[in-house]
């Protein structure tokens, strides 16, 4: 028998979908062109706002216990001085997890994994790649490796390269970065060799600006770099001779978003929908709260519960979020960094330290960092 919705790709965002959609009834097929579950590092930032809907899953604790919990921000100057830092506790009124965490996201598409086999209704296919999608009007038909199926709707949750996207003639409109991002991973501990590190702690400073965000087993040093600028001998004042350096990326950094999320039966969340700067963590965030809003959204329209246009109104929305919120959000948080302006960074620099003196400031800082002002709201109430 047919589903009734068929999702194209098994990442965090696909299988958000896919749990969503599940626990209201509704049938669903996820199609991964990999052979098995990813597990090379990727995003591993999630906001508040993104623990809630989690919980809402039963994923969540199971998330926290897996990760670091990050309970305060902080800016600092390559002398080590700390220029502003903000606690996450000012966020507690607002919602049961007032941090972030920090943990691979391939930690939580196995805990999605797992939850999705309660759920006899839903059929997760690794190594079946999405070929070819036609929209008849009425039903959506996908080529895949084995054949030809058949939905009601199809989730393109693929990624940024999304073969849905292209089968649509749909393209993602880009721009490109003028800088790349380097990710070094070190298994060093970092806060002993630079005393009162926070979790996340962002180095602003006109010489050399980066951030270092711990994980369970290692830390990261992220930073810009012009395309051709070669990997520099010191980051935030540490020699990387000297660190226990186990894995180093390199990658272009590109800006998008889809004119339209919804395709006549096909629609995209997550990557195959609108891509960001890495700063932040705000992207992959942003792709779970497209998952839920369009799960709950598609659920709906499927029970005969919302009209069809509830999908257009979906689309619009989450649309306008990333839009007007989440790609702006993005660039300010490396306001100078991108562009090697000192000038605008002492100016972001100034900015962020008045904040962090004021208190209602700091808290309306973080409640869009947590992405609390534009996540769908949580079913049951904080």
């Amino acid at each position: 028998m047919s589903p009734e919705v068929i999702i194209a790709g098994a990442g965090p965002v696909g299988l958000v979908a896919a749990l969503t959609l599940a626990r209201a009834g509704v049938s669903v097929s996820v199609l991964e062109r990999e052979p098995r579950p990813a597990t090379r590092s990727r995003a591993a930032t999630f906001h508040p706002a993104t623990l809630e809907l989690l919980d809402e899953l039963g994923v969540a604790a199971a998330l926290v216990a897996r990760g670091v919990v990050v309970n305060r921000l902080q800016w600092r100057d390559l002398s080590g001085a700390v220029l502003a830092e903000m606690t996450m506790a000012t966020l507690s009124e607002l919602t049961r997890y007032p941090f972030r965490l920090h943990v691979e996201q391939s930690e939580l598409v196995a805990l999605l994994l797992a939850a999705l086999e309660a759920h006899p209704e839903v059929d997760v296919r690794f190594g079946t790649a999405v070929q070819t999608v036609t929209d008849t009007g009425a039903s959506v038909r996908v080529r895949a490796a084995g054949g030809w199926c058949r939905a009601r709707y199809l989730i393109a949750a693929d990624g940024a390269h999304s073969t849905v996207r292209a089968s649509l003639a749909a393209p993602l409109p880009l721009s490109v970065y003028p800088t790349h991002a380097l990710r070094i991973f070190t298994r060093a501990p970092l806060d002993e060799l630079l005393p009162g590190l926070a979790s996340v702690t962002y180095v602003r400073d006109p010489i050399q600006s980066c951030s270092l965000l711990r994980l369970p087993d290692h830390w990261r040093l992220i930073l810009r770099l012009a395309p051709d600028e070669p990997v520099p001998r010191c980051v935030a004042g540490l020699e990387l001779s000297t660190l226990d350096i186990f894995d180093v990326h390199r990658y272009s950094l590109a800006s998008g978003v889809l004119d339209a999320f919804r395709h006549g039966r096909v629609l995209f969340a997550g990557d195959a929908a609108h891509v960001t700067s890495t700063a932040g963590g705000l992207n992959m965030n942003a792709g779970i709260h497209d998952a839920v809003d369009l799960g709950r959204t598609l659920a709906g329209v499927l029970a005969g519960q919302a009209a069809p246009d509830a999908l257009a109104e979906w689309s619009r929305r989450r649309r306008a979020v990333l839009v007007d919120h989440v790609v702006p959000a993005s660039e300010a948080r490396v306001a100078g960094v991108q562009d090697g302006d000192s000038a605008r960074l002492n100016v972001a620099v100034a900015a962020l330290t008045a904040i962090a003196a004021d208190r209602e400031a700091t808290r309306n800082y973080l409640v869009n960092a947590a992405m609390l002002d534009t996540a769908p709201l949580p079913v049951r109430e904080i």
